[in-house]
């Protein structure tokens, strides 16, 4: 199906991700104002834009995101007049997380008065790895193309991280506390604890395929995780930086076993743990480098996540 007929809108990166990996970006015509990978697609129009300014603290973003979603509005904004020009045959959205993306509902709206051409709606609300994979071969069902080569290709990866933590006992599996928002303090959910699992580690606080939870700073220091990681929603390394910062900031934080022993990492969270797409096997080899860098080196350090 895959010729000149074929125009997508992706409004989600991890939805422009999947599409690239299935050989399909040559089919993109619009992206959201996050799409960034693989950089070929940055030069695509751009249809979607925030409605509060993002370079302010994370406290500040939190009470915007719960205003706007409190008075029923998107925390994003569709461009109906790009999309108009656009005249997609099929748009990606996701319908997991208000503040990941634009709603299905406003998609659904703004087709409904802009878009001539009627186009598909695909929407993925993936939450664990098993999703992911899911999703990938659904678009790729829908563009007639072959996803088998690139699902056998992240599954091997993920058993080549599993076989080599096999032997690890339980007392080498450290206790692992990912940090996805600072203020206020929220826990990495959703596919996070399943992949620091399959890293080595055990998870702390959070459940497998459900959504974030905040977590109390006393639980925390309670706890004395192991290893903490740092990987907010929307946010590179230096910004990570900045966030991380401020928490090791408070009296308590010295006392953590995690800041005596120098196991605190800050990552890419943007690139990597928050969008379920392929690179969501990168994420886990991440992972897997900062738990065990006894067995893995895949050479993700200074790039995707540094020692805070």
């Amino acid at each position: 199906m895959t010729n000149n007929s074929v125009k997508i809108v992706s409004l989600i990166p991890s939805a422009t991700e999947i599409l690239a990996a299935l050989g399909l970006t040559k089919e993109i015509v619009g992206r959201s104002h996050e799409c960034d990978y693989p950089p070929e697609i940055q030069n695509r129009p751009v249809c979607t834009a925030a409605r509060f300014n993002t370079d302010v603290s994370s406290s500040e973003i939190h009470d915007k995101v719960n205003n706007l979603l409190q008075s029923a509005l998107s925390i994003y904004q569709i461009k109906t007049d790009i999309l108009e020009q656009l005249q997609p045959t099929h748009i990606l959205t996701q319908d997991q997380c208000d503040v990941c993306a634009v709603s299905f509902e406003e998609v659904e709206k703004a087709v409904a008065q802009f878009v001539t051409t009627s186009p598909k709606i695909i929407s993925l609300q993936p939450t664990v790895l098993q999703d992911v994979w899911a999703d990938i071969e659904r678009v790729a069902n829908i563009f007639e193309v072959d996803s088998v080569t690139i699902l056998e290709n992240l599954q091997a990866r993920v058993k080549i991280c599993q076989q080599k933590i096999q032997g690890l006992s339980l007392t080498e599996l450290p206790t692992v506390a990912c940090i996805e928002w600072t203020d206020p303090l929220m826990t990495g959910a959703n596919w996070i604890p399943e992949l620091v699992n399959l890293a080595g580690g055990q998870t702390l606080f959070s459940v497998m395929g459900k959504p974030s939870a905040q977590l109390d700073w006393n639980t925390l220091i309670a706890s004395d995780p192991d290893i903490i990681i740092f990987m907010p929603c929307g946010f590179d390394l230096s910004r990570t930086r900045k966030d991380a910062d401020l928490l090791t900031q408070r009296a308590e934080w010295q006392k953590l076993h995690a800041a005596k022993t120098g196991r605190v990492y800050i990552t890419d969270g943007n690139s990597y743990f928050n969008r379920p797409g392929p690179r969501l096997v990168d994420s886990l080899e991440i992972l897997a480098e900062i738990l065990h860098p006894e067995i893995f080196d895949y050479g993700y350090k200074g790039k995707a996540w540094e020692p805070l």
